[in-house]
């Protein structure tokens, strides 16, 4: 067997975040992926990250992160011949990903329509702040910009800390993801169809499916929504204070709400319904609140857990990447022995998935800053002296 996008090529250029990671997830399941970037001007990404000696040599954290298996060629997109290459990897390529501002490719000759007229089965994917149209379309912004437009950081957080943005870049994950679902989706209708496809994602679309949940009750009740909090209006699916930390408990339907109460000795609060649930809330969760703070929190998870009841004690993200059931998991690719740029041990994410069998794995490291222009453009048939000539003309890197 082989991996899904094995005989798969895509032209990455995309920079950051959202779109990087989105080709970063086909290449993990066995696509050729070609990174282009601006000689002159690397992906930012390659410049952020908590290790700023990496900074300084083009291979920050932020870019290890969605680096591996791709290859990377620096081009500049500005000139005539640089354009030019980009349409000789499109014509042989199956995809096209770009998370440019709306319209700055098609100002250069290579946006899908000018792709399309040489290759009408190229899947093209554009992922902007706004989408490709509209009052905003001309717009720009990054994941936290869009987690403030769009309301998240209104609802994140509680009335002492006021909004907060999400700790992690949480739409440019989740864009990333539904563009690499959007993409796969795409080459499986060509397959059908034998036709391409033109995919306009966006930072904010993403934003509101994410609170999917809250934007359909706040419209069916009409009520403002407020800070959503562990507390999802029962006593038994909320947050309380252990001993020594924090407990978060799930015990949500009537089945593991009735036999949590049970349990713990109180059957009479057992077999209740969500209306009788939500008028006692307040009952409920004073009682929960002096008996959790009895034991420690760990001695909570593990015995509601021994008795399939939903609860964990608060974590840190370092305590949590440690536990055995995440090494079970295999989430994460080590590389021991450091790459070519990078000295030293470090380790990326790889899919939040798995296969039975050729699922997505790490083949190769993230690339240098243009480790791969040469191979690229004999691929294309560009003899020495040519290559020569456009590293001399600053074309390439």
């Amino acid at each position: 067997m082989s991996r899904p996008f094995e005989g798969i090529k895509v032209i990455d250029i995309t920079h950051v975040l959202a779109g990087p990671f989105s080709t970063n997830q086909l290449a993990l399941l066995g696509a050729d992926v070609i990174k282009v970037e601006n000689p002159e001007d690397p992906d930012q990404a390659r410049n952020t990250g908590s290790d700023h000696s990496l900074n300084e040599c083009n291979m920050g954290t932020s870019f290890l992160t969605t680096g591996s298996n791709k290859r990377s060629f620096t081009v500049n997109l500005k000139t005539k011949k640089g354009q030019e290459i980009i349409r000789a990897l499109a014509k042989e390529a199956d995809v096209l990903v770009e998370n440019y501002r709306s319209g700055a490719l098609s100002a250069l000759g290579i946006g899908y329509e000018d792709i399309k007229k040489i290759n009408p089965k190229i899947i093209y994917c554009s992922l902007t702040a706004w989408g490709q149209e509209g009052p905003r379309g001309q717009q720009t912004a990054y994941d936290q910009v869009i987690q403030g437009y769009s309301g998240m950081m209104s609802i994140t957080g509680n009335s002492e800390t006021g909004p907060m943005r999400c700790g992690p870049q949480l739409i440019d994950f989740a864009t990333g993801t539904t563009a690499a679902f959007a993409i796969s989706s795409a080459l499986f209708q060509r397959e059908r169809t034998g036709n391409g496809q033109y995919i306009d994602g966006c930072l904010t679309d993403t934003a509101f499916i994410l609170m999917g949940a809250q934007i359909t009750g706040a419209l069916r009740t009409g009520k403002k929504l407020d800070y959503q909090t562990p507390d999802r209006g029962q006593a038994t699916h909320s947050e309380y204070m252990a001993k020594d930390n924090m407990l978060l408990l799930g015990a949500s339907n009537h089945r593991q709400h009735s036999r949590f109460w049970e349990l713990v000795g109180q059957p009479e609060r057992a077999n209740k319904s969500d209306s009788h649930r939500r008028h006692h809330r307040a009952h409920e969760a004073e009682a929960l609140k002096k008996l959790i703070a009895t034991k420690t929190a760990q001695e909570w998870e593990d015995f509601l857990q021994d008795n399939h009841i939903p609860a964990a004690r608060q974590r840190s993200v370092e305590e949590a990447i440690s536990d055995p059931q995440v090494s079970h998991r295999n989430i994460f690719h080590c590389y021991k022995d450091g790459s070519r740029e990078v000295a030293g041990e470090y380790t990326v994410p790889v899919a939040a998935f798995k296969y039975a069998e050729e699922g997505p794995r790490v083949d190769s490291p993230p690339p240098s800053f243009g480790q791969h222009n040469t191979e690229i453009l004999r691929e294309l048939g560009y003899s020495r002296d040519e290559i020569a000539e456009l590293k001399k003309s600053k074309i390439i890197g």
